[in-house]
């Protein structure tokens, strides 16, 4: 590679105005609509569209990425943020509505919690974010799909009736890796910080 080629990958890393950064942004827009739907007019009906529209733009902004070759450092930060947004809306909005219980939500929030100030001080010792681990993922996946038919299973009837066992499954599943997943970025933290020292 060339000493032009590499300079013109590190500026193709610095794109802001790329398809998929575009769908990072809409989905972050996104956040707020939801929670207004889910708390205030109780529309849950719209909530789990725009859930449903969100986890589409999730898949599709990956994949658009690597496609159109339209990798930047912000979609790097924007598709996890949104990921985190609409995990902590979610949260909040369904132990408003007494449909999870406050604990499991506060489980969640605090793996989060725990790892932003350990980001941080990896952050000061010139470090970035660890790579996004199989688990991480897996996790995310999980929550994401527990959190519509957690909707779905407070519905009457036999939609809800269906929904209800496998939105628990899902979301015990999906709280059990985030938490595993969270030690794991954890332990890379220690490490990195231990190395650098």
């Amino acid at each position: 590679m060339t000493a032009g080629s590499g300079a013109g990958a590190v500026r193709d890393r610095d794109r802001i105005w790329t398809v998929p950064n575009v769908l990072s942004v809409l989905r972050l827009l996104g956040v707020p609509l939801f929670l207004w739907l889910l708390l205030g007019p109780h529309a849950d009906g719209w909530a789990l569209l725009v859930l449903a529209v969100s986890g589409f733009t999730d898949w599709a902004d990956g994949v658009l990425a690597r496609r159109l070759d339209q990798q930047s450092e912000l979609g790097a930060l924007l598709d996890p943020l949104a990921d985190r947004l609409y995990i902590l809306a979610t949260l909040i909005g369904l132990v408003l509505r007494h449909i999870i219980p406050w604990w499991l939500a506060a489980l969640i929030i605090g793996r989060d919690a725990v790892l932003a100030v350990a980001l941080a001080v990896l952050k000061r010792h010139g470090w970035g974010p660890p790579d996004v681990h199989y688990l991480g993922k897996a996790a995310t996946f999980c929550l994401l799909y527990a959190f519509p038919l957690l909707l779905l299973g407070v519905r009457p009837g036999t939609l809800g009736d269906v929904a209800q066992p496998i939105a628990w499954a899902f979301t015990l599943w999906g709280t059990g890796l985030y938490l595993w997943a969270g030690a794991v970025y954890l332990r890379q933290i220690v490490q990195l910080v231990r190395q650098d020292r």
